[in-house]
């Protein structure tokens, strides 16, 4: 099951790796944008996603006319609401599992796992709780050679949380969480679990290893009566 992340998730990588190895430091200009593509054997469009991405991520800043330059790696605000990481860390002692095991990977997440459509991969759904009301219908998909000899396939809830498991198990790191926000209707299956077909906040996430690889992929659907999101972040 070889596959290799985006392009620009590539790029993004390569960049942020020499920026923590120091080859790249705060206040250095970076490669202009032909430089990179000639470097990285990749599209000008790739790179300027990646760019993009690092500058909304805070890694890098752009200025108009003169060209990217090093801020170093961002700080993490603790006050800073992020869905996907949270369902990944929390534990699942209060948490019911209604599925583990193995599965064909559907569409959507075969396509952000990088893998053709159907390709075994190992499905971990829960029904989390909140204030004694169901609160969450979290879906977890993991590529075959993550999921090897770890629990993940057991219906019993994990005491410390899927991340600490797979670091304690597998030592593998978690890098950095895309995440997608739709205000949707929930599926049919959602709304059997939850007892409610009202609108939902759907997450749509993909956690990454330092090197770009999809080591999880996750859908959650947050019923839209119970949750709001809040975010603290600076003007600069």
């Amino acid at each position: 099951m070889d596959y290799a992340p985006p392009k620009y998730i590539q790029v993004m990588s390569a960049i942020q790796q020499k920026i923590e190895a120091g080859q790249y430091a705060p206040g250095d200009m970076l490669p202009s944008e032909t430089q990179l593509v000639r470097e990285l054997g990749v599209g000008r469009t790739t790179v300027v996603r990646a760019l993009q991405t690092l500058a909304m991520q805070g890694w890098i800043e752009r200025e108009h006319g003169r060209g990217s330059f090093v801020k170093g790696r961002p700080e993490s605000p603790a006050d800073r609401v992020r869905p996907g990481l949270a369902v990944a860390e929390q534990p699942e002692s209060g948490d019911t599992v209604t599925h583990a095991g193995r599965g064909p990977a559907p569409r959507h997440v075969a396509r952000l796992l990088g893998v053709p459509e159907g390709t075994p991969v190992v499905t971990r759904q829960r029904v989390a709780r909140q204030g004694g009301r169901l609160s969450a219908v979290e879906t977890l998909w993991f590529p075959l050679e993550v999921a090897l000899d770890t629990d993940l396939e057991k219906p019993e809830p994990l005491a410390r949380g899927v991340r600490h498991h797979l670091q304690a198990v597998k030592h593998v790191r978690f890098d950095h969480v895309t995440e997608r926000l739709t205000a949707r209707n929930a599926t049919e299956q959602e709304a059997e679990l939850l007892g409610s077909s009202g609108p939902v906040m759907g997450v749509l996430a993909t956690v990454h290893d330092p090197a770009g690889v999809v080591l999880m992929v996750m859908s959650v659907a947050l019923p839209g009566d119970l949750h709001e999101l809040e975010d603290v972040y600076p003007v600069r």
